[in-house]
């Protein structure tokens, strides 16, 4: 076989793995090893055990975003009486991250994905030129395998559908 032939199977095969297949129900949660909002890692392997919500916004700071994040807050209560903690991931680098924390009293952590790798692994990657993502909610389950995927999701509403999703999965 001639060295062109070789490259571009070799170039063929590094593409197609590179592609994520689509998160199912039931599929073990990817690796998330983040930055938080106050400086310290995150591993969501450390949430073993405990059920974990991941939502995807795309901005700190935006109209939509800013409301999801205040549900979260306003609803937290419901969602810890659940056993599960949230955490809003976004590509924001973690100054971002704080400043909209401050801003809006937020009673949960933020974890900042500036390359968006995480998010892309999530298949939450908006199609655009600049690195956002798509507002979506995981619920992972205690042993750390995707229990909830909601890609229809309404900023104010997250949150309630949240608590209601993880008390039925509960039962």
């Amino acid at each position: 076989m001639n060295k062109f032939l070789v490259l571009m199977t070799l170039m063929t095969s590094f593409s197609w793995a590179a592609k994520s297949e689509e998160l199912k129900i039931g599929a073990a949660a990817p690796e998330v090893k983040l930055t938080a909002d106050d400086g310290k890692p995150f591993d969501l392997t450390s949430r073993k055990g405990k059920w974990t919500v991941l939502y995807f916004y795309p901005k700190a700071e935006t109209p939509g975003c800013t409301k999801q994040a205040c549900a979260f807050r306003d609803n937290i209560k419901k969602i810890h009486e659940l056993d599960a903690e949230v955490y809003g991931i976004s590509a924001d680098d973690v100054a971002d991250l704080v400043k909209f924390k401050k801003n809006h009293d937020l009673n949960f952590t933020l974890l900042a994905d500036p390359k968006g790798q995480v998010i892309e692994h999530f298949g939450a990657k908006m199609m655009s030129p600049m690195k956002m993502a798509k507002r979506w909610t995981f619920i992972i389950s205690p042993d750390l395998k995707i229990a909830s995927i909601d890609k229809n999701v309404d900023p104010l509403l997250d949150a309630q559908k949240v608590a209601a999703k993880i008390k039925e999965l509960r039962q």
